[in-house]
């Protein structure tokens, strides 16, 4: 899935052309495997350093929460989300984690919600998938799992 831009910019064509002409050979594979490389690395130290709140299964996160009532239905989807690998879910896929997680809720008045509150986001009009927007990132990392943390 493609993220993020290289912009390349010249005063004119010609400019633009010698540019790009001076780039190395492999710049653009090698700025793939690179980038790809620490993402990897970022949610394997994601996946160790929550450990005790997260579970991951071969369905998807599950929450381990001594007491589910600790977070709100919308901090659940959240950490559900955030926790996700591929981080767009289907709601009967956010659901469905939600119940093993032992919080049984339908998301998606919850995910309306959300959207209002600028958290979430569907890439694809077409497509009933979610995932967290840049703001509810920040949102569970800055006020949803620190206060876990302490609980847990």
């Amino acid at each position: 899935m493609p993220f993020g831009k290289v912009i390349i910019e010249g005063a004119t064509p010609n400019e633009l052309l010698e540019t790009l002409e001076r780039l190395p050979e492999n710049f653009f594979s090698n700025l793939e495997s690179l980038l790809s490389e620490k993402i990897t690395m970022g949610e394997g130290n994601k996946q160790e350093k929550f450990n005790s709140i997260v579970k991951y299964t071969d369905e998807g996160p599950i929450l381990l929460l001594k007491d589910p009532s600790c977070v709100t239905h919308c901090e659940a989807i959240g950490l559900i989300l955030y926790f996700s690998k591929d981080k767009y879910l289907r709601p009967s896929h956010i659901e469905r984690l939600l119940k093993y997680s032992g919080i049984p809720i339908q998301p998606s008045s919850r995910l309306n919600e959300m959207l209002k509150k600028g958290l979430v986001f569907k890439p694809s009009p077409r497509e009933p998938k979610w995932a967290l927007t840049p703001k509810g990132e920040r949102w569970i990392e800055e006020d949803v799992l620190p206060r876990i943390r302490k609980i847990a």
